[in-house]
């Protein structure tokens, strides 16, 4: 006899995902003579759901490297950027307890495009992220249970194999007279 029983277990019952592309000005010390190189580090974040969205709060380092003095010099500039991202959600269940937020890092912040400003005394940089949050609730789902003895089939190929203990001598004649 087959009946159907209702499982509590957690699954994700939420997901979304978000790409931000920002341009960043940054003001250094020294008017520029050109860009020597650009990288993005130190990223970090926390999250918050809120409704039918999470909010990312996070901040990262932006360091350029540039000339300046006519190409007579090179300095490192940092500046540290914050941010904030709204990631709405898609739901696949809506009655969930116990809820929990997972957010994963599908792109680091990563400088796509540096350059000097019109002006020629700043940078603007070019940022892009992607973000994937998940939300992890409790939910039921069902499952067929059988009363009796049931074996799962499964498709065996059929092997056969023979084990033979014959023994073959061989001589070997190499004398010599």
């Amino acid at each position: 006899m087959k009946h159907l029983r209702q499982i509590v277990t957690k699954a994700v019952i939420a997901k979304g995902k978000k790409r931000t592309e920002s341009s960043e000005v940054l003001c250094p010390p020294n008017t520029p003579s050109s860009i020597l190189g650009c990288w993005v580090i130190n990223h970090t974040f926390q999250s918050k759901k809120h409704g039918k969205y999470v909010e990312v709060t996070g901040k990262f380092d932006i360091n350029v490297w540039y000339a300046h003095h006519d190409h007579s010099k090179t300095s490192v500039f940092t500046e540290t950027i914050s941010y904030k991202d709204r990631i709405k959600l898609h739901y696949r269940d809506k009655d969930s307890t116990g809820e929990e937020v997972h957010v994963r890092v599908i792109q680091q912040p990563n400088c796509t495009e540096a350059i000097i400003t019109s002006g020629g005394t700043k940078f603007q940089v070019t940022v892009e992220r992607e973000l994937l949050a998940e939300v992890v609730g409790e939910t039921t789902i069902c499952i067929q249970v059988q009363d009796q003895d049931f074996e799962e089939e499964w498709a065996f190929k059929d092997e056969s194999s023979s084990s033979s203990s014959s023994s073959s001598s061989s001589s070997n004649d190499n004398s010599s007279s």
